[in-house]
């Protein structure tokens, strides 16, 4: 008996501008040749100002978004401070390490601001973290988004210019790869604030660019 398709998400990548961290995915869930879902979610909030975007599996992403939402959690109520961006991409790299038997099917982003300003880490399924000074992108469609990425990317960026560029990094990916498509989730995280912005406001913000 053949196993059982899983059910696969794709492209994300994640920005590093002057206030703070954009981390944004396109929508689409793959089992093979199939799209089983035109609305995965694939950025999860698991601090006050930090987020996790996931490719690879679901239910594997799942999961680990509700053990870092609760590890976060008991972190802040042990020690009464919040977690630093840093020691939440270790955390996780713990978890995966200590799973590397039957490793979970993921490839992560663990961004956001803390005490020592914004930051963003890429997470391998056997636990490899490593800290990425400007951008990073991960999936099948990464190549793509790196093509825009690479050629748009300038230290000290605004809030507006890294939401245009991660917007046009995602739609090249989904025009070129098969596994990513279906709108764009963008979240804005900065010292003030952790936001998810509706598609509409990220269109609005690339029309603005482009009349400029």
């Amino acid at each position: 008996m053949a196993e059982p398709e899983i059910m696969k998400g794709t492209t994300t990548l994640g920005i590093v501008f002057k206030d703070g961290v954009v981390l944004a995915t396109e929508k689409r869930a793959t089992m093979g040749y199939m799209i089983a879902s035109k609305r995965a979610k694939k950025v999860y909030q698991i601090a006050d100002r930090i987020g996790m975007t996931t490719a690879g599996g679901v239910g594997d992403a799942q999961q680990l978004a509700r053990i870092m939402t609760v590890e976060c959690r008991l972190f802040q109520m042990r020690r009464a401070k919040p977690i630093t961006v840093g020691a939440a991409s270790t955390l996780l790299s713990n978890y995966l390490n200590q799973n590397r038997y039957y490793p979970y099917y993921v490839q992560l982003l663990v961004g956001g601001v803390d005490r020592t300003g914004p930051s963003v880490y890429s997470v391998d399924a056997l636990g490899g973290a490593t800290r990425e000074d400007d951008i990073v992108a991960t999936g099948s469609g990464s190549p793509m988004a790196y093509g825009v990425l690479e050629d748009r990317f300038k230290r000290d960026m605004s809030e507006e210019e890294a939401i245009e560029l991660a917007v046009r990094s995602l739609r090249a990916a989904m025009r070129r790869d098969s596994g990513s498509g279906e709108g764009v989730h963008v979240v804005v995280i900065t010292a003030d604030r952790y936001e998810e912005l509706s598609e509409e406001r990220a269109d609005q913000i690339i029309a603005a660019a482009t009349a400029a």
